[in-house]
Order: C-alpha cells, then structure tokens, then sequence
C-alpha cells in the first residue's frame, strides 16, 4: 500500500497527470474511427511518448489502449460501426437499443459497466501480477523456452481461419527480428551488404506501417457509404431503474469473465465479447429477445473487453510475453525507454509498476467523466469522410516513424510494409503473430542459445526440468489434437447440426 500510494502521489504530478487525460482523449477519438483499434492506436502514438520518461510514457500509452478500447462501443451503438473488433458484438443489440431512442442508456450502462471492468481488473493486476512476478523468478531458460513454444502455437492457431497462415506469418516475425548483428557473436545476418540492415528492422516502422498505412491504402481502395447517424442528447444519457438493475450482473459476469480470458493467448479483448454475450444469452430467461436491444448484450461484452485489457498485462507485465499484438506494442514501447519487461520490472523498475498502476485507477474514472459528455462529438468523429482523415493519418505516421531516428531508410521500411500489408489484408494472412514474433524474436533465441550451453547439447536432459517438461508436454498435446481434431470430426454424425447462425 506504501508503494500504491507514492504511486498516486507519482501520477498526479501535472506531467503524468495531463498525460494520462491525453492518453485517453486520444485513445477514445481514435477509437471511433472505423478499423482503427487499440493496436493501430497505441502504434501511432508510440513515437511521441519516446520524449517523455518512462513513467510518463508508458501511463500515456495505457490511457490510449483503454480509450480506444471504449471508444469503439459508441459508433457501435450511435453508427452501427465497430471502431475495433472487439465491438463487434456490441453492434448487435446496442445499434437496436439507439433505434429504439435508448441510445442514451445504451451509452451510459457501458461507461458505468466498463469503469467497473476496469476498477476490477485493475485490482487484479496490483495482486496478482507481482505474485506472479516473484513465481516466474524460478524460471530458467529452458522454462521460458516451452512457455514460449506453447504460446506462439496457441496464439497462431487462434489467429485468422487458417494456422497454416498463422504459423507462416511467425516465422516471419522471428525472421525478421534475426536482421542485424547477432547479439552473442555480432555477426551480420540477412544484411544482404546493407549498412543501415546492420542495426537490424526496427520495430516501430513496421509495426505503423502494417497498421496505419494499410488503414489509410485499404480505406482509399474501399467505396464510401455515408452512416446513418443516430442523435444523442445529453439529458437523455440516464437508465431508467430496469435497465440498471438488468445491467448489474452481467457487468460483474463480463468483468471476471473478462479478466481471466485476458490472461491466456490470443486475441483477449475479441474472444471475451463473444464469450460473454453467449453467457448472458444462455442465462437470459428471454434468449429470443437477443439481437432487439438487450441491454445485458450491451453491457456485458463491453465490461467483458475492458476487463481483458487488464488481464492482458498481466502476462505482459510479469513474465515480458505479450498475448496480443496490443500487447506486443506496449511491450515495445517498454523495451524503448529501457524498463526491464518481466520479473525483473518489479525488482528493477518498481516506482514505474506502481505509478502505472495509480495513473490507471485515475484514467478509468477520466474516461468515465470525459466520454459522457462527449459522446456526440465523438460519434461526429466516426462520420468523417475518410479523404478528410486518412491523409492527416498519414502525416502522423510519417513524422511519427521519421521523429525516432531521423532516419529515411525507416520512413522507406513504413511505405514498403503498408503495401505488404494491404497483400496480407486482401488474402487473409494475419498480422498478429508476425508482430509478436518480430517482439518475442530475440528473447527465443536468448532462450534457445542459453538452453542449449546449460544442457551442453544434450536436449534429453530436459526430463531434469519439471516445469519445462509440462510446457513442452503441452505443446505436444495441442498439436496432437489440432491433427487430429478434423479427422474425429470428419463423420456427418458425428458434427453438430444447425445452420451455423447460433451465437453459442
């Protein structure tokens, strides 16, 4: 509690202060903008928190993922557009409940239900994640190497509708994080000649320009069809009692809910929507109504999403292994103002842990006071024609990537990875893994290197290590049955029968 508090004291210095409200204004008008999510976010305002301290830089960065991922709930009532995927399922009763005139209240239970998934989840990670912190100190190389094993293939096969595409996508993230000198022996590797190929693919250039310049190329490339807009007063932002009380619950299922999906691998904030909206559709003693304006189909995925974003750092923030590719951003931005990601954070960096920790209770009651009176200029933003707009966000990745290192070569690898992008949008190659290999990239090859001189070249000796034993064992186990899995469920009487159109 000694720590929390020279936290608050730490966070409410004007710097950190106006830095988180910057974060979270940011982060919620970005938010609203159709395709834009926390991961595009956080990537565009990577370069200019690189001028501000650590503390200051990494609160900023967390005000900008937990606006935008509230900013995507209003254009998915108000304009039935998702801001980001994870407000996809909020489209499907909260743009009825705005057609029914209870937009307001449709607004105002997911800034009450999303300022309580943030409260909560928040509290879980000031208990858990030092304990966990602490734990993972025990853990060798070989350790970090099966856990590492077993996430890349959970997330590979969570990512997109084909693993073949996900896997081929990781590899080429951890190809491209070899580009450079080695660490160990500074020997050049896939430089191809090139001097500036010597310090290696920054991460910051590809990162905005696989996100934001293929945002602006997609949109530019797509036909524009004017929302329909539905208007918001602000008298008319308050629930009445019913709609309250039906929003209690599943505001508290979907924080827990969510909270403890953020913790595994994948796309966190998306599966906790989902997960959430069939919890409440199954426990609903009305299941038919769902899809006419439910409120509980509001509030719940939309507690849900924001309680994963804290869950999410857990594994960041404790063990340096991002689960999302938003993730991997803040893991970057750590990694660029030299904080120590991992167990170490605590031992290292722990004014840094505490401080983030205080601004975030700060910024989860900011967004809650910001976004309500404010929701109609920010619907307003979602209507902006995209010439209007893309090239403003093109100007910002531009001076963004080039700010960093004054370098052209950068602004050159932004360009090239934006058209690549575009390829990989078109042909449904996901992005997610290549970016969380490019992060994990180094610390693999660390693990793989050190695994390997502790063992002297003998990897049987990997039965003497219990836990990394377990992690590889399950590794195993999931691609046993992802083999498997299609052939036990080739038999037509074996598959389930139905239309496929069932939420659950």
């Amino acid at each position: 509690m000694e720590q929390l508090y020279n936290g608050f004291v730490a966070s409410l210095s004007f710097t950190n202060f106006f830095a988180c409200f910057i974060g979270v204004l940011i982060g919620t008008i970005i938010g609203v903008l159709p395709g834009l999510g926390p991961t595009a976010t956080l990537t565009l305002m990577l370069p200019f928190t690189l001028k501000y301290p650590p503390e200051t830089g990494l609160i900023m960065m967390a005000g900008c993922w937990f606006g935008a991922q509230y900013g995507g709930s209003t254009t998915s009532i108000l304009v039935n557009i998702p801001g980001e995927s994870a407000s996809v399922v909020t489209c499907i009763d909260g743009y009825q409940m705005a057609k029914k005139g209870r937009a307001g209240a449709a607004l105002a239970v997911v800034a009450a239900g999303s300022f309580i998934a943030g409260t909560m989840g928040i509290i879980g990670l000031q208990f858990f994640a030092p304990l966990l912190g602490n734990w993972a100190l025990s853990m060798g190389p070989p350790e970090y190497l099966g856990f590492l094993v077993l996430a890349f293939l959970i997330l590979t096969a969570l990512s997109g509708d084909s693993p073949v595409k996900g896997f081929l996508m990781l590899g080429i993230g951890l190809w491209l994080s070899m580009v450079g000198l080695s660490a160990l022996d500074s020997i050049p590797r896939f430089t191809f000649g090139s001097r500036n190929l010597m310090m290696g693919i920054d991460f910051l250039p590809l990162a905005v320009g696989l996100f934001g310049v293929t945002e602006v190329l997609v949109n530019a490339a797509e036909k524009y069809v004017p929302p329909v807009f539905e208007k918001i007063r602000f008298r008319d932002l308050y629930p009445n009692r019913e709609e309250i009380r039906r929003s209690i619950a599943p505001a508290l299922r979907g924080s827990v809910l969510g909270f403890f999906v953020g913790l595994l691998p994948g796309p966190c904030a998306v599966i906790s929507t989902f997960l959430s909206y069939a919890v409440e559709k199954k426990l609903s003693r009305t299941p038919e109504k769902f899809g006419t304006g439910m409120i509980e189909g509001v509030v719940a995925p939309e507690s849900a999403n924001n309680s994963a974003v804290m869950g999410a750092m857990i594994p960041l923030l404790t063990l340096g292994i991002p689960f999302s590719p938003s993730a991997a951003v803040m893991m970057a931005a750590l990694e660029m103002h030299n904080v120590d990601v991992g167990p170490l954070l605590f031992q290292n960096h722990s004014q840094i842990f505490w401080t983030f920790i205080a601004a975030m209770y700060i910024g989860n009651f900011m967004l809650l006071v910001l976004n309500l009176p404010l929701v109609g200029f920010f619907a307003r933003i979602a209507t902006i024609r995209p010439f209007l707009l893309m090239p403003f966000i093109s100007i910002i990745c531009l001076l963004g990537v080039y700010s960093v290192r004054n370098s052209f070569f950068d602004v050159w690898v932004m360009i090239a990875a934006g058209a690549v992008g575009v390829f990989f949008r078109k042909y449904g190659y996901p992005v997610a893994p290549l970016i969380i290999g490019l992060v994990l990239g180094p610390m693999v090859e660390n693990n793989i290197r050190k695994t390997l001189m502790m063992f002297r070249g003998d990897f049987r000796l990997i039965f003497d290590r219990p836990l990394a034993l377990v992690f590889f064992g399950l590794a195993l186990v999931f691609v046993l049955f992802k083999l498997v899995y299609p052939y036990l469920f080739r038999s037509p009487g074996i598959l389930p029968k139905g239309d496929g159109d069932s939420m659950e």
